[in-house]
Order: C-alpha cells, then sequence, then structure tokens
C-alpha cells in the first residue's frame, strides 16, 4: 500500500477515537452534500449509516493494473480463447439487441460486446463491493480527487432517489463504477438509456440497457461509424520514428516509413491512425484510428483500448495476435492462473482459495515458490513458475 493516502485511511482504523470522530463527521458531510442534492434522508441514511473505511478501496486504488501489470499478462487474461467463446456464445443470444444497438448508435457491435466482455465478463463479475461506501471512503480520504468522488457518491444516490437503480443491488468496483458494462454514477446519469422500454435505465438487470448504454457513451465519445479502430503491424529493425495516438498519419506515409500490416501486406489509403507500441519495436505493433480514441475514453488506458480492440476482432473472427510479445516469459490466460493457484496450494503454498484473481496472497506464493526453486522472486504469474510447478 503507497503512503499517503492509504496512510490516511490506516489511520482511521488503527489510530484512536479522533480519527474515528473525523470519518463519522465527514460522513455527516456526505450526507447533508446529498440531500441539498435531492437526496432524501431516508436514502441517505439507508446508504451511509454504519460506513466504515475500506482498506481494500485504498489499497486497489493506488495500484491500476492497466499502468502496472506488463502488456503481456494484462492482455493474456483479458483477450483469452475462453473470453472469445463465451463471447461468441452470447452475441449469439443477444444478436437483435447487438444490432438493434449498431443501427440506432452506428457502433460496431462487436465493440460493443468486447465492452462487456472485459468490463463484467459479461456480466459474470460486476463486483461485489457496496458503492456507498467506497465512494465515502474514497471521499473521506481527502486528496485532490475528494471533490470528484463526493461527487459520484451523491449521483449514485441520486438514482437510487430516482428509481434507476435499487440500494440493496448497487454493488461494483472499487472506483464507483457498476452495472453489467460499469459507467461510474455520474455517467449512468448522462448517458445510460432505457433501450428495453421498459421505463427504466437498468444497467444491472438489463443486457438491453446496459448494451445500448455502452454504444450511446462510444457514440458520444466520438465514434465514427463504418470507420475501423484497429490494425495490427510491424515496424521496420530499429523504427525510431513517430508513435503514439496523437501522432496520425494516413496509411500511405505509415506505408512509406516501412510499417506493413502484421501479414506483410503494404498499407495504403487516406485513412489517418496513430501508431502504438506498447512493447516496443520488436513485439506487435498497433495503428489505431479516431475509433479507438472513443474505446480510450471509457477508461484512459492505452492497454485497456488494446485489449477491447483486440477481442472485438477476435469475436468477428479475426486470428489472435500474429506477432509474439518480446519475453521469455509470456502471460496466463484465466483457465491458467486458475491452474496456476492449484498447483501452488498442492505444492504447500498458503495462497488461500483458488479463484483465479491474482491477489496479494497469490503474488506472496509465487515468489515464494520462485525463491524455493531458484529463481528471480517476482511475485508475477508467469509462464516459467507455471511450468515449474506442473503445468503445460
Amino acid at each position: 500500500m503507497k503512503a499517503a493516502v492509504a496512510g490516511a485511511i490506516l489511520a482511521v482504523l488503527s489510530a484512536g477515537p479522533a480519527s474515528a470522530s473525523r470519518f463519522s463527521s465527514c460522513i455527516d458531510t456526505l450526507k447533508a452534500a446529498a440531500m441539498r442534492a435531492g437526496v432524501s434522508r431516508t436514502v441517505a441514511d439507508r446508504a451511509l449509516d454504519g460506513t466504515r473505511p475500506i482498506e481494500k478501496v485504498t489499497r486497489l486504488s493506488q495500484s491500476q493494473p492497466e499502468f502496472e501489470t506488463p502488456i503481456w499478462d494484462y492482455m493474456g487474461f483479458l483477450v483469452d480463447e475462453e473470453r472469445v467463446r463465451e463471447g461468441r456464445a452470447m452475441m449469439r443470444r443477444y444478436d437483435r439487441i447487438l444490432r438493434e444497438a449498431e443501427r440506432r448508435y452506428g457502433v460496431n457491435r462487436y465493440i460493443i460486446a468486447a465492452v462487456w466482455g472485459v468490463e463484467t465478463d459479461y456480466g459474470q463479475e460486476p463486483g461485489e463491493i457496496f458503492l456507498p461506501h467506497a465512494l465515502a471512503t474514497l471521499a473521506c480520504q481527502g486528496g485532490r480527487r475528494a471533490g470528484f468522488w463526493r461527487g459520484e457518491l451523491i449521483a449514485a444516490l441520486q438514482l437510487v432517489q430516482r428509481g434507476d437503480v435499487r440500494l440493496d443491488r448497487l454493488y461494483g468496483s472499487w472506483a464507483g463504477a457498476f452495472g453489467q458494462t460499469q459507467f461510474i454514477p455520474s455517467t449512468y446519469k448522462r448517458l445510460a438509456v432505457d433501450f428495453d422500454g421498459d421505463g427504466r435505465r437498468d444497467l444491472i438487470g438489463s443486457v438491453a440497457d446496459a448494451l445500448g448504454s455502452t454504444a450511446n457513451f462510444l457514440r458520444d465519445a466520438g465514434w465514427k461509424p463504418g470507420e475501423s479502430w484497429m490494425i495490427e503491424v510491424k515496424v521496420p529493425a530499429g523504427y525510431r520514428g513517430p508513435t503514439g495516438r496523437g501522432r496520425k498519419a494516413s496509411l500511405t506515409t505509415w506505408g512509406k516509413r516501412g510499417v506493413v500490416r502484421a501479414d506483410g501486406k503494404r498499407l495504403s489509403g487516406g485513412a489517418r491512425a496513430g501508431l502504438l507500441l506498447p512493447a516496443g519495436p520488436n513485439g506487435p505493433g498497433f495503428l489505431v484510428f479516431r475509433n479507438f480514441d472513443a474505446i480510450y475514453s471509457y477508461n484512459l488506458a492505452e492497454s485497456y483500448a488494446l485489449a477491447i480492440s483486440h477481442l472485438a476482432d477476435r469475436l468477428a473472427g479475426y486470428p489472435a495476435l500474429r506477432t509474439s510479445w518480446p519475453t521469455d516469459d509470456p502471460g496466463l490466460s484465466r483457465a491458467q492462473r486458475l491452474h496456476l493457484q492449484k498447483l501452488l496450494i498442492a505444492n504447500g503454498y498458503d495462497i488461500g482459495e483458488a479463484d483465479g484473481k491474482v491477489g496479494p496472497m497469490t503474488r506472496a506464493g509465487i515468489a515464494e515458490a520462485e525463491k524455493d526453486r531458484g529463481m528471480t522472486p517476482t511475485g508475477r504469474p508467469g509462464r516459467k513458475i507455471y511450468r515449474a510447478l506442473g503445468g503445460e
């Protein structure tokens, strides 16, 4: 746990009555602010009475996988064969809804489905943290974003007040995102739509509302119907030319710089794209268009937008990446991560329950297993330790 912000919550958890009193005072202030914004006292009390700081929320707020996880690990568990297979099945099941969302908002249905898959594994993992308590924890810990978290808390309670969301179903991520495609409350208020026509904007229980709202979000973010989002490419050996989403040039220009499609075909045309090399010039390269920028706005991380884009391609029937990641220790799929945990337990490492989620206990167990086998202890769920423990 990182010091400054995490310490503030840990102080409340472990220090004396003065710290607890400050947190309680902050909760009272939040209730008053919510009521001034039109939330009833009943809803405010039900949501915030008994709130205690959540250590997990603070810890997770200091470590986001989009920015700290090696790209081959991040892509490995977000775009694995299981998610592709399940996604294709869900697209068949909800074909009518997806096609109607594509028709109404102009957003490619494979992208809509990919957001759904990455965010909650097609609705299977929407999050388990009670949002009012999570957002209160973040708002009361202070810091430059306290006002943002306070606003999200009030927006969440306003959604309850107007009947869009039931308070007892208001569970999601540490950062306040919830529903099948993980909208934060202010975005929910602004862009959620009643796509199934039942009079409520229910992104938790209605697949139609969730997928329609996701399409509406992307359209609002600048999605251009009929345009591409990403092309996998290769760059010349020793490439030192321009990179970055913001440094866009025509496909013809990229072709003149020696960039080719991943299958070796030449690039040409006037469509403008930026070049991303997330693992350097020896790994997969990607030309990304303005529709990629719309996807990026969903989570403000290029690795996230790459995962969405590649999963959409896989759902549409395109192959896995043609260029391997430049590492001798690739990442693991979700099935392999679960198997790794079972192998750790079978070898006597106490990591708790095997659930496929790599948290602090699993990382500690991996590091211990690595050390016992003469490997550099990293705590990372990679192919080397997986095979060393008996994985295939």
